[in-house]
Parts: C-alpha cells; structure tokens; sequence
C-alpha cells in the first residue's frame, strides 16, 4: 500500500510540475507592448512580430505629430555657441559590419545587427587605438574618427548585396542609403567646453528600449526634412517627396579621467540648460543626422535591431570614437568656444 501511494504522490507532482513549466514558458514568450495591441487577439502575436517589419502603431503621419513647443535654452554670458562641421561621407565605401567596437570590443558579430560606418575605414570589433590611428578614412580634413549606427531597411525589397544578408535574426531586406550624413558639434549654453580627449568611445540612444522600463534611454528623434518643427519617436510618414530624417545628440558631459568604462558614465547628458552634472566637463556635442528619400506611404521600413527588439524606432542609437589629432581637436573647440561656424 505504501509503494502504491508513493507512486500516486510522483505521478501527481510530474502532472502539477508539467501545467506549471508550460504556464511560465507561456508567458515569457513574446512580452513588450506590441503583444498588447489594440484589436490584437488574445495570445496571437502582434502584427509586424516575428517578421522583417515593425508593428502598425510604430509608424505616425508626421502631419499629424504636433509642432514642437519646446523652448531652447537662453545661452549664458560665457556660452559656446559655435558649431563644427565633419564632412565624412555617406559611406560609398560600403563599410558595413555587425561588430559594436564601443560596446562590444573583440566580439565578432556582437551587436546581432549590422551597422553602417562613415569616417575611419578599418573600423571592426578588434581596432585598437593604434589601429585606429593609423587606418585611413573617409573625412575630409584627415579625420580619422569613427562614427556608426543601425542600419535601416525596406523589409518589402529583396537583399542582393553580400552584407545586407550578413546579420540575420530577422534583419531582412534592402539596406537604404542616406542621401545626407551630417556630422555637427556644438558648443554649450552653459559655458566654454574643453577638448575630448583622443580615443574617447562615446554612446547615444538604447538598443534595448523596446523591452525596457522605460524611454529615459531613448534619444533619437526622427523626423522629416519639410517639417522641421515636428519630431517623434516613431517611423514617420513624410509626404511625397520629402526626406525621412534620423536625428542622435551624444552625451557632452566628461569626467575628465577616463575615455570608456562598462557602465558609460564616464561621459553623461547635461541639463536641459546645458549644465553639467558635478565632476564632469562640457566637452563638444556631437550631432548625427542621416537623411534618406522618404519611401511611399504604405511602404515597411524598419531599423536594425536585436531580435527580442521587433526592430522598433526607439531603439535606435549612435556610436562615436574620437580618433582626432590634438591639433584638429583644438581648432574644433577654438571653432565653437569663439561663436563661430566652421
């Protein structure tokens, strides 16, 4: 009697321990706000997951995105107000890869995404600065920084190059070149800025917003060139002719010791009047703005992304390195600390 109880007890625990492993693989799957959906059926996946293109509520009519009302900051008695101006190209070169230096350095293929480069040309997951130093470039003026980001595709178009078909995990489709990259730092409303230092790895955006808690991280604004009052942070829909704009600004707050760190913080975000957090110093800000032919109304786009990601704008994201000899460094500074544009 004892055996026979002994296997009604494991009999039941292997029944109870079934229900409960399928109950929490059931609802690990498929978490984000796109499960949730207006109109979308309980326990199907939403449009656009799964696939090469992102889900309906991604995208907005830019004339319906209100004008933006917000006021920029009154520049104070010693403000920088002079801009830099790095022409590099909108990578003819075809420099493409799915390495992440600023992130990821020496992971092969570690950002799951391909990323597009202007600027330095050997640019990969294993550059070191003496690599880097030495390698040639696609700037004007010798500039040999390195400057990249994701990729951003029509999901609806075949991929027949070599390197569109490189990243996988659902980054499909053909790759859209920019008609316009433009590469501006700027100076600080607060004050003077001080040089970035050589090698300096910075990072702007969240290449995870998709699942994250918040949109604390997400800094790209995208826009359309006709409209130029008006941002959002979804894929917009330009009118007829007009350009599609993808607009990143980089941390400007250095902490005056190091040049990368895990977490980031060497280098931070001021205040909205461009005050700097204690410890750091306003060195230049970087501006990236990559425009592109706005593709017809009904046509998919999506940016490279992490897979669990669904290719969602917010998600997007800049990488810089400062590959500039001291001298080019402090003529940018002297450029903007003096009001001018250069």
């Amino acid at each position: 009697m004892g055996r026979e109880h002994r296997l009604l007890v494991l009999l039941v625990c292997l029944v109870l321990g079934g229900a409960l492993t399928a109950a929490v693989l059931g609802a690990s799957e498929g978490k984000g706000p796109h499960e949730a959906m207006p109109g979308a059926a309980s326990g199907a996946p939403a449009p656009g997951a799964g696939s090469g293109a992102p889900a309906p509520g991604d995208f907005v009519d830019i004339r319906d995105v209100p004008p933006t009302r917000e006021q920029a900051s009154r520049p104070g008695p010693d403000a920088s107000t002079g801009s830099f101006t790095v022409d590099c190209g909108r990578n003819e070169e075809g420099h493409y890869n799915q390495d992440n230096l600023v992130i990821s350095p020496g992971l092969r293929h570690g950002a799951h995404h391909t990323h597009a480069y202007v600027g330095n040309r050997s640019t990969d997951a294993f550059s070191t600065d003496e690599s880097l130093a030495a390698a040639p470039t696609t700037c004007r003026g010798g500039d040999r920084s390195t400057y990249y980001w994701p990729v951003l595709r029509r999901p609806d178009l075949p991929a027949t190059r070599p390197y569109e078909k490189a990243a996988g995990h659902g980054n499909t489709g053909r790759i859209l070149t920019p008609v316009d990259v433009r590469l501006t730092f700027h100076g600080n409303p607060a004050g003077q800025v001080v040089p970035m230092p050589r090698f300096l790895r910075a990072f702007t955006g969240d290449a995870v917003a998709f699942t994250a808690r918040g949109d604390e991280g997400v800094k790209a604004r995208w826009g359309c060139v006709g409209l130029p009052d008006r941002s959002t942070t979804r894929y917009p829909r330009c009118p007829v002719g007009d350009r599609l704009t993808r607009t990143l600004v980089f941390p400007s707050c250095w902490n005056g010791l190091d040049t990368a760190g895990p977490e980031r913080t060497h280098l931070l975000f001021p205040a909205a009047n461009g005050v700097c957090p204690q410890n750091t110093f306003a060195v230049p800000e970087l501006r990236i703005t990559l425009a592109y032919d706005a593709p017809p109304a009904d046509a998919p786009i999506a940016l490279d992304s992490f897979p669990e990601q669904r290719h969602s704008p917010k998600t997007d994201h800049a990488m810089f390195v400062n590959v500039m000899t001291d001298d080019r460094m402090t003529r940018l500074v002297t450029c903007v600390n003096t009001g001018r544009h250069c």
